[in-house]
């Protein structure tokens, strides 16, 4: 048994897919769940975002303690950095009474503080970033982080014990950070099977064909070509799952210029903006789609497209990060370059008129879900690199 820290300063937001800012996220969470119950020690340290926060154990048997860290409230990336230290101290302090075999980071900024805290505790240190900066600024995206984030990255990636990288194109980027290959395994995100699967309740529907895609509403994630791509197939409708609550929706500027972009394209009347969805709701809305669309010219984890795969949907998806692993062309869905919006409603379009090939691709997308991506998988392969880091 295996006496487990993770370590959740900042980093993914479990209600919001894509890089930005939150507490402990989903994909922590359901990696530890799934480690406790091979009957492993696990706790999450989290910063304390809430007054009222106190020290919890979850049904699975899971620890989650909360450290102050700064103000007791949400903050946005570029502040957790701020906050490094005082969080470092908070993991010290919690160490020397409870030294953990092995501390998980996940997002850069838990890294930070991971490697700070191990220092006189002699912690093996392995790092998730989650998103790299580098990468962000490559693809010219919004809140990249504060200055100097990329070579706190390369540094951190020096010097922890191993570095889960989530996608093949990661390490790439790892290694142009001077990040040796032997210090990198292939990790990526992991999907409850049992929740997201064909089977089970699907969301209310017209009769058009329907077409789902799940990302926050911001630049940077193919919203542009995804609309630019329905006029290809005509009569779906596209449903865009993400951004604020959907009573929020029209004070967000980037929302009324996705909304401008489908009236002058003339497909207005066939996008539908839900906004954020709980969690929960996911599943279905997943099984109600015919397939799972996606235009990111970045996708870091691809967590939504392995979620919709686990669902039984085919995918059609640009070539690109997470989504170009997860996705095997030809087999559970179709792959095409990044930016090519007539084509990927050409392949949109192929796809809604061939049901049997549909279903097929579907049936793939479940198997491969299940078989590459279960936490039961990923926690065993998360599991090998921490006996390797603690050896």
């Amino acid at each position: 048994m295996l006496k487990i820290a993770l370590v959740a300063l900042g980093g993914d937001n479990p209600d919001e897919p894509g890089p930005g800012a939150g507490l402990a996220g989903r994909r922590p969470f359901g990696l530890a769940h799934a480690m406790a119950a091979q009957g492993h020690k696990i706790t999450v340290y989290a910063r304390q975002d809430e007054p009222r926060q106190r020290a919890i154990t979850l049904d699975s048997g899971v620890q989650v303690q909360y450290l102050p860290a700064g103000p007791a409230a949400e903050l946005p990336p570029d502040q957790l950095g701020q906050q490094v230290r005082q969080f470092a101290e908070g993991l010290a302090g919690r160490w020397r009474q409870d030294r953990p075999d092995v501390a998980h980071a996940w997002f850069w900024t838990s890294g930070l503080a991971a490697l700070a805290a191990s220092r006189s505790q002699r912690v093996p240190v392995v790092q998730t970033f989650e998103s790299l900066g580098a990468a962000e600024h490559r693809h010219h995206l919004p809140d990249q982080g504060p200055a100097g984030r990329i070579r706190l990255e390369a540094s951190i990636a020096r010097a922890v014990s191993a570095v889960l990288a989530q996608s093949c194109e990661e390490t790439a980027d790892l290694a142009g950070l001077g990040v040796p290959r032997a210090a990198m395994r292939v990790v990526p995100c992991g999907v409850d099977t049992n929740r997201f699967s064909p089977a089970g309740p699907a969301a209310r529907r017209g009769t058009r064909p329907r077409l789902l895609t799940c990302a926050p509403l911001q630049p940077g994630q193919g919203l542009e070509t995804l609309i630019r791509a329905l006029p290809q197939a005509p009569e779906a409708e596209l449903v865009i799952i993400g951004g604020p609550y959907r009573r929020l929706l029209r004070s967000l500027p980037y929302y009324r210029t996705l909304a401008g972009l489908a009236a002058s394209a003339g497909v207005r009347d066939r996008v539908i903006f839900t906004g954020r969805v709980p969690g929960g709701d996911l599943p279905a809305w997943f099984r109600s789609a015919d397939l799972f669309v996606s235009g990111a010219s970045y996708e870091p984890f691809g967590l939504a497209t392995v979620q919709a795969m686990a669902c039984g949907r085919p995918v059609v998806a640009t070539s690109v990060g997470a989504n170009q692993d997860a996705v095997i062309d030809g087999t559970t869905g179709m792959l095409v370059p990044p930016g090519r919006a007539r084509l990927l409603g050409q392949r949109i379009r192929e796809l809604l008129a061939q049901p049997v090939r549909r279903g097929a691709y579907g049936a793939a997308a479940a198997d491969r879900a299940g078989s590459r991506y279960s936490w039961e998988q990923i926690s065993q392969e998360t599991l090998t690199a921490y006996q390797h880091s603690a050896a």
